[in-house]
């Protein structure tokens, strides 16, 4: 029997409006505090705020479950785990950019069964509990069921990340260029708002080398049941594996087959005798025939 997880979700939206309320006051505040972490990523007396604040409530409401956060780590062992990352897109909000948003997710048993993502100053919230579809909308009484695209070509696809320099900082730089160029457009919408544009359509594929769990686990299960796929660059489904690929399910191994090797191979062109399709690739672009970034 399936498990209903209703109750769970209507708690997770009570969190997420609580977390817009503290976000929403501090977002271009004279007297914001920024601070840099050992990572030397900022973060703010909003971020810290959000995350106690969350914990207060389930310490209240489910003080048995465990809870992982972006700012206070990892408190209780349960095999029920809320997941929470109380600013997604801390630069962002330290600028004042308005593309940032809180991500709340609970995994049982090691798997994502709800994830929130809600973004107050877009006045845009998505949603999705296992087995009941991805929404999006102001609350649970007046939303609109998200799905993926149907585009099923690279040539026709959009491409969404967040930086350039996080693959090159790895050694992948050239992976993801190629796989760029192949596809109709690329856009760093960045952070979260690369990953739910898959899950609304609007973007085909999205990518990031690095990742924590918390940036991860309620975009995993959105885009999953918008009709997507969601794994590493590996293929290892979930939201557990370091980095992640999102797609519409239909691109997703020609996605995986660029950023899931060393040698970038491109799934819709043979190497000719001889050469490499890297080789190709360069003679394509000398000529003129490779697509072009951006």
């Amino acid at each position: 029997m399936a498990t209903d997880y209703t109750d769970d979700l209507r708690l997770a939206h009570v969190l997420a409006d609580d977390a817009d309320s503290l976000t929403q006051a501090r977002f271009k505040a004279l007297d914001l505090h920024v601070m840099s972490k050992p990572d030397l990523t900022p973060v703010t007396d909003a971020d810290e705020a959000v995350e106690e604040g969350i914990r207060r409530t389930l310490s209240r409401v489910r003080s048995r479950d465990a809870v992982i956060g972006e700012e206070q780590g990892t408190t209780g062992h349960s095999q029920r785990r809320w997941i929470v990352d109380p600013i997604d897109g801390t630069k962002n909000f330290v600028r004042g950019v308005p593309v940032w948003a809180t991500l709340i997710s609970l995994v049982v048993d090691d798997e994502v069964v709800l994830g929130v993502v809600s973004a107050p100053q877009l006045q845009r919230r998505w949603w999705a509990s296992k087995d009941n579809g991805a929404w999006t909308g102001r609350s649970l009484l007046k939303a609109t069921q998200i799905h993926t695209s149907d585009v099923r070509r690279l040539d026709d696809a959009s491409l969404s990340y967040s930086s350039l320099s996080g693959w090159d900082e790895r050694g992948r730089l050239d992976d993801f260029l190629s796989l760029a160029r192949r596809c109709w457009r690329t856009r760093a919408y960045g952070d979260f708002w690369s990953y739910m544009l898959v899950a609304e359509g609007a973007v085909d594929i999205a990518a990031e080398p690095e990742l924590e769990v918390y940036d991860m686990a309620a975009l995993d299960i959105i885009v999953r049941e918008a009709g997507g796929q969601f794994t590493s660059l590996s293929g290892t489904p979930g939201p557990f594996g370091g980095n992640a690929v999102a797609s519409n399910g239909h691109l997703h191994e020609a996605a995986l087959a660029f950023l899931g090797s060393s040698d970038g191979t491109d799934p819709d062109t043979e190497a000719p005798s001889g050469g490499s399709v890297h080789d190709l690739r360069e003679r394509r672009r000398e000529t003129g025939d490779e697509p072009p970034l951006g």
